[in-house]
């Protein structure tokens, strides 16, 4: 996110865009990443059990994801321009879950929404929060295609050092103390 962890409100919709899919970049997609025949033959997927050529999920989930960045650059670039410094993201420690709904075939256009759930400050990471998302995709017709649970992590704007941290680590640079504590742990 590129909003400082105290200024991310809960519930927030953060629309990404849309996409629509074609049976070329279905195939070529397929082809490259994800080669089952559902994905790569138009003919040998009418006898599928999903009736036709259909999108990979991994394809589905990665137009998402290109335009979650494509939209976290576009806020950064409006915060610089109203003279704000945006804050700054982290990785993503996983996906808690993910699930694929309904198939994409080609024609459908689906749109991607951001949504953070939850936060809380990250408990190993010193001056980092912990940003809880739901990501969904939605086609023309209001199915829902896909959606996601994720974390990922977002720096808290204000974090100062506790003073024992930096005792300890303002310690650790000089020789001797530093050589003791390196052996205590």
């Amino acid at each position: 996110m590129t909003r400082w962890f105290e200024n991310i409100a809960l519930n927030e919709i953060f629309p990404l865009g849309s996409h629509t899919f074609t049976a070329d970049e279905i195939i070529r997609f397929a082809s490259l990443y994800d080669p089952q025949y559902f994905h790569l033959d138009p003919e040998a997927a009418k006898h599928s059990h999903f009736g036709g050529l259909v999108a990979s999920g991994w394809h589905t989930v990665s137009v998402g994801h290109r335009r979650m960045v494509d939209a976290l650059d576009a806020e950064e670039q409006r915060l610089r321009g109203l003279g704000e410094e945006p804050g700054i993201s982290g990785p993503s420690p996983g996906v808690n879950s993910m699930d694929f709904k309904v198939p994409v075939r080609p024609g459908d256009t689906v749109s991607y929404e951001l949504v953070v759930t939850d936060k809380r400050a990250s408990n190993s990471i010193p001056g980092w929060g912990l940003l809880f998302n739901r990501i969904t995709a939605t086609n023309q017709r209001g199915e829902l295609v896909y959606t996601a649970e994720v974390v990922g992590f977002s720096k808290l704007r204000d974090y100062r050092v506790p003073i024992g941290q930096r005792v300890l680590l303002a310690l650790t640079r000089w020789p001797l103390i530093g050589g003791l504590l390196k052996r205590r742990s």
